[in-house]
């Protein structure tokens, strides 16, 4: 039994197993016949219906891992260090902070990337938790590298064009086209509910992130 996690308390029920089955106890380690065997016939006034199942579960597939599949990104060979990086880069990582101006991605560099919130999604978003949330992995595309800041800019937004978020002339949230509505001067001013340029807010939201390291 000792090639089984079965509790070494629960001996009793898997010696009634082998009892009922007509098996030795070490050939049912690994046995998938157990899987039909019903639980309700092995319970007494220690082990209920949902531990004999355990125990059988453990007995058809010994050292098996109960927990889910921990997932990781698959970081991209050659890219280790914020040098490495290139605008327009599209790469895997992982959520390792959701704020509420966006979210900083782990990318394999040893400097999390931030997505400023208007950068999270071509839908509107008024809370990135709502979007994101920390060990999700995701794709990005590097937006913008700033070695001597150690500022990494980042975009869910991987059809984005590169050039016009770094200009400031980023599509609105939920306008896939990038186009405003209206004529004459009405087209060309930003709406109060607009997200700010990408670009300019990271700054802002960098700059807000280091300053609550300082209070804390």
């Amino acid at each position: 039994m000792d090639a089984s996690a079965v509790h070494p308390e629960a001996y009793s029920i898997v010696e009634k197993i082998a009892g009922k089955t007509g098996n030795a106890i070490g050939s049912l380690i690994g046995n998938k016949d157990v899987r039909n065997l019903k639980a309700e016939e092995f319970t007494d006034d220690h082990f209920g219906v949902l531990t004999v199942r355990d125990i059988l579960a453990e007995l058809e597939k010994p050292g098996r891992d109960p927990r889910p599949e921990f997932k990781t990104a698959n970081l991209m060979e050659g890219v280790e260090t914020m040098k490495d990086l290139r605008e327009g880069m599209v790469l895997e990582g992982t959520v390792t902070n959701v704020t509420n101006f966006g979210a900083f991605v782990d990318i394999g560099v040893h400097q999390d990337g931030l997505v400023h919130i208007s950068a999270l999604s071509d839908k509107f978003v008024k809370d990135p938790r709502e979007v994101v949330k920390a060990g999700d992995i995701v794709k990005a595309k590097v937006i913008e590298v700033d070695l001597d800041r150690k500022r990494i800019a980042l975009t869910l937004r991987l059809n984005d064009d590169i050039s016009q978020m770094k200009s400031g002339d980023t599509p609105r949230q939920g306008n896939k086209g990038g186009q405003r509505g209206g004529g004459g001067n009405r087209g060309q001013q930003r709406s109060r509910n607009d997200s700010p340029p990408a670009n300019n807010a990271f700054a802002q939201a960098f700059a807000q992130a280091k300053e609550k390291g300082r209070r804390k």
